[in-house]
């Protein structure tokens, strides 16, 4: 009996230790989180409304955010005001901020608060050099009703302790190699399921199109995927989704980290490619991608110059996931369905990558 439970009660005393040296460095975990219910439950004026303008910064990877108070609920997105922001690294001239999508608010008490996803444009008016949406939608708006394009996207992360080391390793040494991770069960294998839960049900909650989340190849490495949704608003779902992650993480003291070395494949379709027959269609659009295999690849890399998977040379297959474009082996079978671009990296803007893929399939540039 003591042999048995030796094992177990050295494993509790090491996560004891573990959790107590862990909060010692995140200040978000050890705060009492019970005490905002207190003022959650509030009630607050029916006529005002509380609006987090959310946008992309100037790096082009990270999303920053302010509150608003509204006067009345809006009726759309086109009643919102546009606002106004300074940018962290520039002291002259102010940015304003776009609404363009409107999302309930997982994180405030009112059902009618909401998140309000921005375009950012610049001084003069234009699109700030990190707007890739604007050119996306005019894309979109070039090809008409008639492809009605579909996107799907894989979001790989890790979650990692404010330190930098992902969440959970061994604090002088690396966990057991690859293979029971994938997928996996077990308080020895898996890390922060709660975390990816309680996202699952807030990425819901707040009306994305939300299709599914698993443990990746390596401890405290998740992925969830967004789609398939038409025209811009895999996109969209996909900066929103990564806002409330990095925002249910900081409740719990982690860190999430959407580094290169993670994808974001993306799977495309248009009409004509789930339609009976459709596997021609999807053949000509990979052909299209075999021609301009660098310009997307600088697309997906918002940092050029790092690394990428599957850069050097263009290539496909049917159920190869080493290749730049997969068919799966279903869209084979049945003769019709979606490509996946497996090229781009986790920390890719979707936009420039959903964008790419308009320009070159669609709009033959």
């Amino acid at each position: 009996m003591a042999t048995f439970y030796a094992p177990r009660l050295f494993l509790t005393r090491q996560l004891v230790r573990f959790r107590s040296h862990f909060l010692a460095n995140s200040p978000n975990a050890s705060l009492d989180k019970s005490i905002l219910q207190r003022y959650s439950n509030l009630e607050t004026p029916t006529n005002r409304v509380q609006a987090t303008y959310l946008w992309i910064d100037s790096s082009g990877e990270r999303t920053r955010l302010k509150d608003r108070i509204l006067d009345k609920v809006p009726s759309g997105v086109e009643d919102l005001p546009d606002w106004q922001y300074a940018m962290y690294n520039v002291l002259d001239g102010e940015n304003t901020l776009k609404p363009r999508r409107i999302y309930r608010d997982p994180f405030k008490p009112g059902k009618k608060d909401m998140i309000v996803l921005c375009e950012t444009y610049s001084a003069d008016g234009k699109p700030s050099a990190t707007n890739k949406r604007a050119a996306f939608q005019e894309a979109v708006d070039r090809i008409g009703d008639h492809e009605d394009p579909w996107f799907g996207i894989e979001q790989e992360y890790f979650l990692m302790d404010v330190r930098g080391r992902p969440f959970g390793w061994p604090a002088n040494g690396f966990p057991a190699p690859q293979g029971p991770y994938y997928c996996g069960l077990g308080a020895n294998r898996v890390f922060g399921r709660d975390l990816v839960e309680a996202h699952t049900l807030a990425c819901l909650y707040a009306g994305i199109d939300f299709s599914g989340s698993n443990a990746e190849v390596m401890p405290s490495q998740w992925k969830y995927q967004v789609g398939p949704s038409g025209g811009l608003k895999a996109s969209d779902d996909l900066w929103v989704s990564r806002y409330i992650l990095q925002r249910i993480a900081e409740e719990y003291g982690l860190v999430v980290t959407f580094d290169p070395k993670n994808g974001a494949h993306t799977k495309f379709s248009t009409k004509a490619m789930r339609e009976e027959g459709g596997i021609r269609t999807i053949q000509e659009a990979i052909e299209k991608l075999s021609r301009q295999h660098e310009r997307h690849i600088k697309a997906y890399d918002p940092k050029e110059g790092e690394d990428n998977s599957i850069i050097d040379k263009f290539s496909w297959g049917v159920a190869n996931r080493a290749t730049s474009v997969r068919v799966p082996s279903n869209v084979a079978t049945a003769g019709k369905g979606y490509l996946e671009d497996r090229r781009p990296r986790s920390n890719s803007d979707p936009y420039a990558v959903c964008g790419a893929l308009v320009r070159t399939c669609l709009l033959n540039e």
